[in-house]
C-alpha cells in the first residue's frame, strides 16, 4: 500500500471516530439541556478556556468567542457564543457580567487608516465594562467607551458614548432611558 493511501486511510479513520464522538456528545447535550452547539463547543470546556485566558474564577467563555489582545475579565462572568472581545487597545470587563451572544466590544477602529490608504494609524482607546452589567444580544460597543457597573444595555444597541452606573440603555445609537446614578 502506498504512503498516500496509508495516510488517507488514517485520515478517514480519524474522521469516522471524530464524527462518532461528535454525534454522541451532541445527543448527550441535547438530551440533558435541549440545545445544540457549534462543533468546537462540544470539545472545549468554557471554564478552562477562561482560566487559560487569565480571566477570573468562575468565568466562562464559549469556544466560538474571539479574544484579541489585552482583555481582562473578572470573576463569574458569562461570555456567550459568537462574541468578539477586541483588547488591542486594552479591554476590562468586571465580575458578575453577562455578555450575550453576538456582542462585539472594540478598543480600536480602522476608519482613518482605511480612508488614508494606510497612511494614518489605527486608533486605539481602552474600553471598560463595570461589574454586574448585562449586555443584550448583538450589541456593538465602540472603542473608548466606559459602561458603569450595574448597567443593562438592550439588544441590538450601538454604544458610542459612556453609560453611567446603574442605568438602563438601548437603541441605535444607544441612549440612557433610566438611571439611578447619583
Amino acid at each position: 500500500m502506498s504512503e498516500d493511501k496509508k495516510e488517507s486511510r488514517k485520515e478517514d479513520d480519524l474522521f469516522v471516530k471524530l464524527s462518532a464522538l461528535w454525534k454522541t456528545l451532541r445527543k448527550e447535550v441535547n438530551d440533558k439541556w435541549k440545545r445544540t452547539l457549534p462543533f468546537g463547543d462540544y470539545f472545549v470546556d468554557r471554564w478552562e478556556k477562561a482560566r487559560e485566558l487569565g480571566f477570573g474564577e468562575g468565568t466562562s467563555i464559549y469556544d466560538s468567542a474571539i479574544v484579541i489582545g489585552d482583555v481582562k475579565v473578572g470573576e463569574n462572568t458569562w461570555i456567550g457564543p459568537n462574541v468578539v472581545l477586541d483588547g488591542s487597545g486594552g479591554l476590562e470587563i468586571g465580575s458578575w457580567c453577562s455578555i450575550s451572544a453576538g456582542v462585539q466590544v472594540y478598543t480600536h477602529d480602522s476608519v482613518d487608516w482605511a480612508l488614508s490608504a494606510g497612511e494614518a494609524e489605527m486608533e486605539r482607546l481602552p474600553t471598560k465594562i463595570g461589574s454586574r452589567c448585562y449586555l443584550g444580544p448583538n450589541i456593538v460597543v465602540a472603542k473608548g467607551v466606559s459602561i458603569g457597573e450595574g448597567t443593562v444595555v438592550g439588544a441590538n444597541s450601538l454604544v458610542l458614548e459612556d453609560l453611567p452606573p446603574n442605568s438602563k440603555a438601548f437603541g441605535n445609537p444607544c441612549k440612557v432611558r433610566q438611571s439611578s446614578a447619583g
